[in-house]
């Protein structure tokens, strides 16, 4: 799986939980704004299961910006890691 789509992958996870309580109410949008400290660990190659997670570092609600970290895993083994950042739009 190529880099780029393991990052949009754990953006689109981070959306989804952007949308959660306490940030929103599900209402509203939210916008990818940035990720930076990506690392790559190894390639995931066809028949791998990536399990991603992404823990809420920060949420500015006054100005609609939320922090993140993400990680992923195959076979329990860390594949990818990187910083990520929202905007939210109500």
């Amino acid at each position: 799986m190529p880099g780029v789509l393991q990052v949009e992958a754990m953006a689109q996870v981070g959306g989804i939980v952007a949308l959660q309580e306490p940030i929103t109410d599900g209402k509203g949008d939210f916008f990818f704004a940035g990720v930076n400290n990506v690392k790559w660990r190894r390639p995931v190659v066809p028949g791998d299961t990536l399990v991603m997670e992404m823990e809420l570092v920060a949420f500015k609600a006054r100005f609609g910006l939320v922090k993140m970290k993400g990680v992923a895993y195959v076979d329990g083994q860390k594949v990818v890691e990187g910083d990520f950042q929202f905007a939210m739009v109500k």
